[in-house]
């Protein structure tokens, strides 16, 4: 080896050192802040993030820690069942509870701020939920990251006096999944996978109807083994136009010509007219106010 590649060698290694000794102290602070609560409920969507916390404060606090998931038409069924795997997994306390934001005309309506009326509704239940059972606190998984993004939710967040320990911590996205990835938790690499109702055009109302069209047709792709993918709704009859995204990296399998009738075929059983495909592929976000 030329010492010119042994010194990159070492500072390369230096480096990844720094980087996961920065992340062991924010860790540290997490747990830290769980370990000074008496108890506490954990908003568990079954994302990288939620399934983090739960995880960690599942560790600490033990029996005193109860994970929490939301079921309303807007989560899918193939997320209730990992939820499910997960907490039978690592043994968490668990428990389901309804949300009905839908019977919520602000929600419905799907203006830039359904995300807050979504939150507020899950917030109110959750900390009816901790009153009921003497539990401390309520935590959910918000990180650093999530400061740059359009997250209406926060607020409802703040003002339901919810606790953000990742976010405390100054943990990012990569953050948690690394300690995810070192902790064993299958999540660690989970693609991002927000409610369904964030697949629904500003200003089209959210419906039964059209969730589980978003739904079926996020399941068909899967089928087709595509890894992460968004089903954007942009409106029933006359216009009947879904956009979908499909990560950049696996865009060209989507766009070969088989493989795209296939994709035609199966969101016109859906009940689609207009198909198409987005040539920026799958971000998050896409429905957020510029």
């Amino acid at each position: 080896m030329l010492v010119a590649d042994l010194l990159d060698s070492v500072g390369s290694a230096r480096a990844q050192m720094q980087v996961e000794t920065a992340i062991d102290a924010k860790e540290v602070r997490v747990r830290e802040q769980l370990a000074a609560l008496p108890s506490l409920i954990v908003a568990f969507s079954g994302g990288t993030d939620s399934a983090y916390l739960a995880w960690v404060a599942h560790e600490i606090l033990a029996a005193r820690a109860l994970a929490v998931t939301a079921v309303s038409p807007s989560l899918p069924v193939s997320e209730r069942r990992g939820v499910e795997e997960f907490v039978r997994q690592f043994g968490l306390r668990h428990e389901f509870i309804e949300t009905d934001e839908l019977s919520n005309p602000d929600y419905v309506a799907n203006r830039f701020d359904r995300c807050y009326h979504c939150k507020d509704e899950l917030f109110t239940k959750l900390g009816a939920l901790a009153q009921a059972r003497g539990v401390a606190a309520v935590a959910y998984g918000v990180n650093l990251d999530d400061l740059g993004d359009f997250r209406p939710g926060q607020e409802a967040a703040r003002e339901h006096r919810v606790l953000t320990p990742l976010l405390d911590a100054g943990l990012t996205k990569a953050d948690i999944r690394a300690l995810s990835r070192r902790a064993g938790l299958p999540t660690w690499d989970k693609p991002a996978a927000a409610c369904l109702a964030s697949r629904i055009a500003h200003g089209i109302d959210v419906t039964m109807e059209n969730l589980s069209q978003v739904e079926r047709g996020e399941a068909a792709l899967r089928e087709l083994g595509f890894r992460q993918v968004r089903v954007r709704y942009h409106g029933p009859e006359p216009s009947g136009l879904v956009r979908i995204e499909i990560a950049p990296e696996e865009l060209p399998r989507a766009l070969a010509p088989e493989m795209a009738a296939r994709i035609r075929d199966l969101f016109k059983a859906l009940g689609f007219r207009f198909v198409t495909l987005d040539l920026e592929g799958y971000r998050q976000g896409s429905f957020n106010p510029l």
